[in-house]
C-alpha cells in the first residue's frame, strides 16, 4: 500500500503530532498536499470553509477587504492553521488567504477532522489554545493601530522580530518577505507614508531592508523610537 503523500506532512503541524501511526493513516488518506506560488490565493473571503489548512512550509496572509484598503489580519507561519474559527462554527471564511512566499499546505476535510478531535480531547484543547493566542495577538495588533505611523510601523517590526526574528547579539534577522505594501495593509497607512518611513529608517540604518526580508540592526534603537511615538 502507497504512502498518503499527506502523511509526510503531519509531523509538521503540531497539533497532530501526538497521533499514533495508525490513527495517521487512518486520516491522511482524506487530507491533501497544495502548493502554492507567491502571491497564490490559497481560499478566498466568503467562500464555504470544508476543511482545515495547515501552513507546512511558507507563510500566509490572512487579507480582509474593506473600502478604503485591504486589511492584513495576520501572518501564519508553519505548523498553524488558517481558517480555524470558520471551519468549527461552519460559516464562510471571513478573509482572503494569500501565499507572502512559496507555500505548502495541508488540507484536512472537516468530517475527518471532527473525527480526530472527537476521540482525542486534547487536540480540542491545544487547537482552542492556538485560537485563544490568536485573539489574544489579534486584540493586541489592533491596539498597536493607535498612535503615530511611526510608531505603528515600529511595533509591526518588533512584533515580527519576536515572532519569526533570528537573533544574532543586538540585531535581528526578519525572513519574511513583505511588500511596502504589505507594510502599509499592516500599519494602517499608504503605501507612499511606507515607502517613505522605510526609506528613512534605511538610511538611519534603524530597519534595513534585505533579499528576502528585513534586518533590525539594533533592537533596542527600535524600541527607543518607538517608545518616543
Amino acid at each position: 500500500m502507497t504512502a498518503s503523500p499527506a502523511l509526510a506532512h503531519f509531523s509538521a503541524v503540531p497539533l497532530f503530532q501526538r497521533l499514533a501511526p495508525a490513527e495517521r493513516d487512518l486520516v491522511a488518506p482524506h487530507c491533501r498536499v497544495e502548493v502554492h506560488e507567491k502571491g497564490a490565493t490559497i481560499f478566498e473571503e466568503g467562500e464555504r470553509a470544508v476543511d482545515l489548512a495547515f501552513v507546512v512550509l511558507g507563510r500566509v496572509k490572512m487579507v480582509k477587504a474593506a473600502q478604503a484598503r485591504d486589511v492584513i489580519l495576520g501572518l501564519f507561519g508553519p505548523g498553524e492553521p488558517i481558517g480555524a474559527v470558520a471551519v468549527f462554527e461552519g460559516r464562510p471564511y471571513p478573509a482572503t488567504a494569500v501565499a507572502l512566499e512559496p507555500t505548502t499546505v495541508l488540507r484536512v476535510p472537516e468530517r475527518e477532522l471532527f473525527a480526530v478531535v472527537d476521540a482525542h480531547p486534547e487536540i480540542t484543547r491545544r487547537l482552542l489554545q492556538g485560537l485563544m493566542l490568536r485573539q489574544i495577538e489579534l486584540t493586541s495588533r489592533l491596539a498597536d493601530l493607535t498612535g503615530t505611523v511611526e510608531y505603528r510601523i515600529g511595533r509591526l517590526f518588533l512584533t515580527l522580530a519576536q515572532r519569526v526574528g533570528r537573533r544574532e547579539g543586538a540585531a535581528v534577522e526578519i525572513a519574511l518577505p513583505l511588500s511596502r505594501r504589505d507594510i502599509a495593509d499592516l500599519s494602517a497607512t499608504t503605501i507612499e507614508t511606507a515607502i517613505r518611513v522605510m526609506s528613512r529608517w534605511g538610511k538611519e540604518g534603524l530597519v534595513t531592508t534585505r533579499e528576502g526580508g528585513f534586518a533590525i540592526p539594533d533592537v533596542e534603537a527600535l524600541e527607543r523610537r518607538v517608545e518616543r511615538r
